[in-house]
């Protein structure tokens, strides 16, 4: 079976808030102006900063709400966020009850994945493209959530920011099973392993599904993971409490993943909830891959670069991470859970012999520079005699680095006043040859 990448923004540029249906705007719309109607919801979509198209899909309508991240590379990651999307915003109606909606939810995704499969059947260069759905229908002070990826859905309530969605990715399963911490998954190796998405993979894909109250003064957040990954929950919390326009909010997310340098395509779709039972965006809108024609062109790697291309792409050294589906099989989570520890062993071995070479060089320095003290030498005084002290006037600690050598049968007090102040201040001799001259001098200035 193929092993899909994720990755690329909306085809032919970089961003697009494109409304489809009737009365839809104009490609690359944006969302009302200052002063028209107060936006209750949004979306946004941005090919980033290195990606070539995109294969995100956002869709804000009357009662739904969707993020589709696709993935299969060049072969397909916006065709499948594309057919999923426009096959699941044919359920954007009003229902009489959110376990109705939840069920229509869970039914649409079911049909996308089914016609996900049939595309891989008819254009077999299609073969192991998928894609993340996250989104909600509205219903009343309901929300009904579908969920299945790595796409999140978070809810903004009285100042803190909340993740509804559980990822569906290989480091959640180790965070979950308490192998490893949410910082350690966060810089995890594999942390783009997803391991359910929609698409020719399964045939019976499962979803998580839930209904939630909802509250006027909520605002929820959908969002691809080049937003969640690489903006954290802090920033985004802050920018959801800090900027109530909805347009700007959903744009200032949008520019903190890019001030992040951008590597995935990220769509953001924001809802605030308020009295009134929708929040329609009118007329709906979409963006992403899905808001442009299909292609089923699987040949766009091999085109070559033009200049206008290369001035919005410039090429970087540095390529995001590949997030890729694996079958969510026990054989393959024991492989990759051995292929961890053998990681944390290696790393554990790294650092202990990096541990080691570090004591090593300590205990050298400290034998080299004991070694230098003791070619030193003193004169000075021992309980009242001269001596010959080896080493220097220091200690570590308790540890003096010097002792005495020789004595002598020089005592203090047959010494002038001067000397023997000299010699209570220790006197400096750089050999023993030296330290000798020095007691010499000293015996000669006895007095008789």
């Amino acid at each position: 079976m193929a092993t899909p990448e994720k990755s690329g923004a909306a085809k032919g540029g970089a961003r697009n808030t494109a409304a489809k249906g009737p009365g839809a705007k104009a490609p690359g719309a944006r969302t009302p102006a200052a002063k028209g109607p107060v936006l209750k919801s949004t979306a946004v979509s941005h090919v980033g900063k290195i990606r070539s198209n995109n294969q995100d899909s956002g869709y804000a309508g009357t009662n739904l709400f969707v993020v589709a991240d696709g993935m299969g590379g060049h072969a397909g990651g916006d065709v499948a966020s594309a057919i999923a999307l426009r096959r699941i915003t044919e359920i954007d109606k009003p229902y009489t009850s959110a376990h109705d909606a939840v069920f229509a939810l869970q039914s649409a995704l079911i049909a996308a994945n089914s016609l996900l499969a049939e595309t891989v059947f008819e254009h077999n260069e299609l073969t192991g493209m998928g894609t993340t759905v996250s989104g909600f229908l509205r219903v009343d002070h309901k929300i009904a959530i579908a969920h299945i990826g790595d796409s999140r859905i978070y809810r903004f309530r009285g100042g803190k920011l909340e993740q509804i969605s559980a990822d569906h990715t290989f480091v959640q399963r180790l965070v979950d099973s308490g192998r490893i911490t949410p910082e350690e998954a966060a810089v995890h190796p594999r942390r783009s392993v997803l391991m359910r998405v929609l698409g020719d993979v399964d045939a019976a894909p499962e979803i998580d599904t839930q209904v939630l109250d909802t509250a006027p003064g909520d605002r929820w957040l959908i969002c691809s993971d080049g937003l969640s990954s690489y903006v954290s929950d802090e920033k985004i919390q802050h920018v959801l409490a800090t900027v109530r326009n909805l347009s700007d909010a959903a744009n200032r997310l949008i520019k903190e993943s890019l001030d992040q340098g951008a590597p995935d395509n990220v769509t953001v779709v924001l809802v605030d909830i308020d009295e009134s039972p929708s929040s329609a965006h009118v007329p709906p809108i979409t963006v992403g891959s899905a808001s442009v024609p299909l292609s089923y062109d699987s040949d766009n790697a091999r085109r070559s670069l033009r200049l206008p291309t290369l001035l919005l792409h410039p090429l970087k050294a540095t390529q995001p991470d590949p997030s890729h589906f694996e079958p969510e099989s026990e054989d393959y989570l024991d492989e990759l859970i051995l292929e961890d520890r053998r990681r944390a062993r290696r790393r554990r071995a790294t650092w202990l012999i990096a541990i080691g070479l570090v004591v090593l060089a300590i205990i050298a320095i400290i034998i080299v520079g004991y070694q230098w003290t003791q070619s030193h030498y003193y004169v000075g005084d021992d309980g009242g005699t001269v001596a010959i002290y080896r080493g220097v006037q220091q200690t570590i600690g308790p540890i003096p680095l010097s002792s005495v050598y020789q004595k002598t049968t020089i005592t203090l007090d047959q010494l002038p006043a001067f000397n023997r102040n000299q010699v209570e201040a220790t006197i400096n001799a750089t050999d023993l040859k030296l330290a000798k001259e020095i007691v010499e001098r000293l015996a000669d200035a006895r007095t008789q």
